[in-house]
């Protein structure tokens, strides 16, 4: 399907501005200019070609069969093709019908998927905008897209497909390998378009736009070819809120994943998390430039990190503020470089990281670029950026970006240029830096994420699959859970069976019993509600801690009760006076996810 040699395009169109005309029109732009087949019973000719009635016509089989026609023909064009022996197909179309005429059947979009996997085809779609393999020279969309647009090192598949038609068409010279608007899914999935992008030599890194995960296994074996290839995957997940999970299944009929599964699924393959597609950009613009953070800072404390350089105090204050924030450390650098800075800056200037330099010297190229030079130089520095708007300059003056070109071509550091409004960037220049292997990040907030996340990304190791499964004790709890769910004694016996030292706590069901459990815990104790019902105790106040006496127990035994319910527990204080906020979701998609605190784990 991916490097297709020959194609037919069922529903070419010689009416311009019809779908069947662009769909036409994007397959014979195809650099590596494959066989093409049009196909429309009411035309002899499209395009100046010529165009027969039906995929009958055609003497042999086809790699891809492009289906550019209405929701109700797509069946039948598809029985076609599969009992012609083409080997693959596009669907576009949403694959929907009226209820009353699936009369008892199952769906269109299932009778599709079973077609296409009894034939053996590979199936994109449906409700998708198609592909673009660059690094084959293959247009296989229903969109017109830039003629020119050139092959580079991101490997994109999003089940958007605006946000494809964006990312595609962005100014930020993001070149790609390969971009699948996958859609629905309904055969070939996401893993197998990374399977056959990390084969790809050209494949730098990865972004990933997904509403639910398929075949997740699959998935994740993809994703730790990744990890130890050291291509960063960038992941910008949708509907991990109640609002957004409707959202994705009224428009492909997905389950989608909670936020907390797929944060286990980031942070167990070494993803780069993205919140939106200004953050995506950016991260991939970044990363595209192939430069990575070196090791520590060498001998000492000091702390690791960014540096800035600015021509604006209340612009610096803005980017620390967004920085501490977002978790972006700036890096603590060495007297030797604070002295450097001094002997270049104004007086009153301080020399510090974020740096303001602006000053009245006669040779702002110079200065900048010598502050620059010097926080590079800087081993605590692990990446860099001149962090100024970059307007257009009506007097000509092209000093800063100039200063930065300087600077990226002494040190092989990461060197970027942080706009903090991307709507007064000066897009020529930001065009001439970009072509010279500098990225210009467009938003303080998304620049600043992007370069922690450059900070943060280790390419190059093996995910942990954790010990070896006790499979007796893994049994033996997943008996329990069968039968009903756990009580609250009960699941402290689970942690401590898997090696996790817990307090002792003992259920009971009278005054007598509770103050009894508290002498043979040992004072003070804790006494809480044990309802299963109740998913939050603190909130309904179902903990009383530190009692120290039996009236003390009696009395919070009797208020438990009378306003919660029977079901209390009597706990040991823990030495250390710390409770675990531990628990295990089970998520539609990936499975059971432990969650600690506001982070997860995917578990087996």
């Amino acid at each position: 399907m991916l490097e297709a040699r020959s194609v037919a395009v069922v529903g070419a169109s010689a009416r311009p501005g019809s779908f069947g005309e662009r769909l036409a029109t994007e397959v014979l732009r195809s650099p590596r200019g494959p066989v093409v087949h049009l196909v429309n019973p009411r035309y002899d000719e499209v395009l100046g070609r010529r165009c027969v009635p039906g995929l009958d016509a055609i003497a042999d089989p086809v790699d891809l069969v492009l289906l550019g026609v209405g929701d109700d023909r797509l069946e039948e064009q598809l029985s076609c093709a599969a009992r012609r022996g083409d080997r693959s197909a596009v669907v576009f179309g949403m694959a929907h019908e009226p209820p009353e005429a699936a009369a008892g059947r199952p769906s269109l979009a299932a009778r599709l998927a079973s077609i296409a996997r009894s034939a053996g085809m590979a199936l994109c779609g449906a409700n998708c905008m198609g592909f673009l393999n660059a690094a084959v020279g293959l247009r296989a969309i229903g969109y017109l897209e830039r003629p020119d647009l050139s092959m580079g090192g991101i490997a994109l598949v999003s089940h958007s497909g605006s946000a494809f038609s964006a990312l595609l068409r962005s100014h930020r010279r993001l070149g790609f390998s390969l971009a699948v608007s996958s859609g629905q899914e309904l055969v070939t999935t996401t893993a197998d378009y990374l399977d056959y992008a990390l084969d790809l030599g050209s494949t730098r890194s990865v972004a990933l736009l997904l509403e639910t995960i398929r075949e997740p296994d699959r998935l994740r074996a993809a994703l730790v070819r990744a990890a130890v290839s050291e291509v960063p995957v960038v992941l910008l997940s949708v509907g991990g809120t109640p609002p957004g999970a409707g959202l994705v299944a009224a428009h492909s009929g997905a389950l989608a994943g909670a936020d907390a599964a797929w944060e286990a699924l980031a942070d167990a393959h070494g993803l780069v998390r993205v919140e939106d597609l200004d953050e995506m950009a950016d991260v991939l613009e970044l990363f595209g430039t192939g430069r990575r953070v070196r090791g520590g800072a060498g001998p000492g404390p000091r702390r690791t990190g960014i540096a800035t350089v600015h021509d604006s105090g209340a612009e610096r204050a803005l980017v620390a503020d967004i920085a501490h924030r977002a978790g972006v450390p700036f890096a603590e650098v060495s007297v030797g470089t604070t002295d450097r800075l001094q002997a270049l800056l104004d007086p009153g200037l301080e020399p510090a990281n974020p740096l303001d330099v602006w000053g009245r010297g006669s040779s702002t190229r110079q200065l900048f670029a010598d502050c620059l030079s010097a926080l590079a130089d800087d081993d605590a520095v692990q990446a860099l950026a001149l962090a100024v708007d970059l307007v257009p300059e009506y007097d000509g003056d092209d000093s800063y970006p100039m200063a930065v070109l300087d600077v990226a071509a002494r040190t092989d550091k990461p060197v970027a240029v942080l706009s903090n409004m991307a709507s007064a960037l000066d897009q020529q220049w930001a065009g001439r830096l970009r072509d010279a292997g500098v990225p210009v990040l467009e938003g303080t907030r998304s620049g600043l994420r992007a370069l922690g996340h450059l900070l943060a990304w280790r390419g190059g190791s093996v995910p942990s699959t954790g010990p070896a499964v006790d499979v007796q004790r893994r049994s033996r709890w997943r008996s329990r859970l069968a039968q009903a769910p756990l009580a609250a004694g009960e699941g402290f016996a689970l942690l401590r069976d898997y090696g996790i030292a817990v307090t002792r706590a003992i259920e009971v069901a009278t005054r007598a019993a509770a103050t009894a459990a508290a002498e043979e815990l040992g004072w003070p104790v804790v006494v809480k509600t044990a309802q299963p019902d109740i998913a939050h105790k603190t909130e309904v106040g179902g903990v009383v801690l530190g009692l120290a006496d039996a009236d003390a127990v009696v009395h919070a035994y009797d208020d438990l009760t009378a306003r919660l319910g029977p079901r209390v527990l009597v706990c040991a204080t823990a030495p250390a006076g710390v409770e675990l906020s531990l628990g295990i979701a089970t998520d539609p998609v990936l499975g059971p996810v432990v969650v600690i605190g506001a982070g997860g784990v995917l578990v087996e």
